[in-house]
C-alpha cells in the first residue's frame, strides 16, 4: 500500500515543473504515489509531465483537454488517490 500521495495540478509552468516533480521524488520517503493533472496547458508542461511518467513508475498523469480549473484537476487526483494520506503540490512550487 501507498503510504502518501501528491497530487500536483499543472496548468502552463513548464518553468518551474521539473522542479517541481523532482522535488518530490528525490524525498526520503518512497513509497508515494504521484498524480499530476494536466489542466489542459498549452505549453510543453503535458511533455515533460509525460517524460518524468516515462522515468518513474511512482508518477501518474492525467490530461484535461481543456482548462478546467484547480479545484477540478484536485478532485480528479483524489478520485484517483490509492495513498492513506493525501498531499496537495501547486506546480510551481517544490518541497
Amino acid at each position: 500500500m501507498v503510504d502518501i500521495t501528491v497530487i500536483i495540478p499543472v496548468y502552463n509552468v513548464e518553468k518551474y515543473l521539473s522542479n517541481c516533480i523532482q522535488s518530490v521524488i528525490s524525498q526520503s520517503k518512497k513509497e508515494i504515489e504521484i498524480i499530476c493533472v494536466n489542466d489542459g496547458s498549452t505549453d510543453k508542461s503535458g511533455e515533460i509531465l509525460d517524460n518524468f511518467a516515462a522515468l518513474d513508475r511512482r508518477i501518474k498523469v492525467v490530461h484535461f483537454e481543456c482548462n478546467k480549473g484547480r479545484i477540478a484537476a484536485r478532485k480528479i487526483g483524489v478520485q484517483m488517490a490509492a495513498g492513506r494520506y493525501i498531499m496537495f503540490l501547486d506546480s510551481d512550487d517544490y518541497y
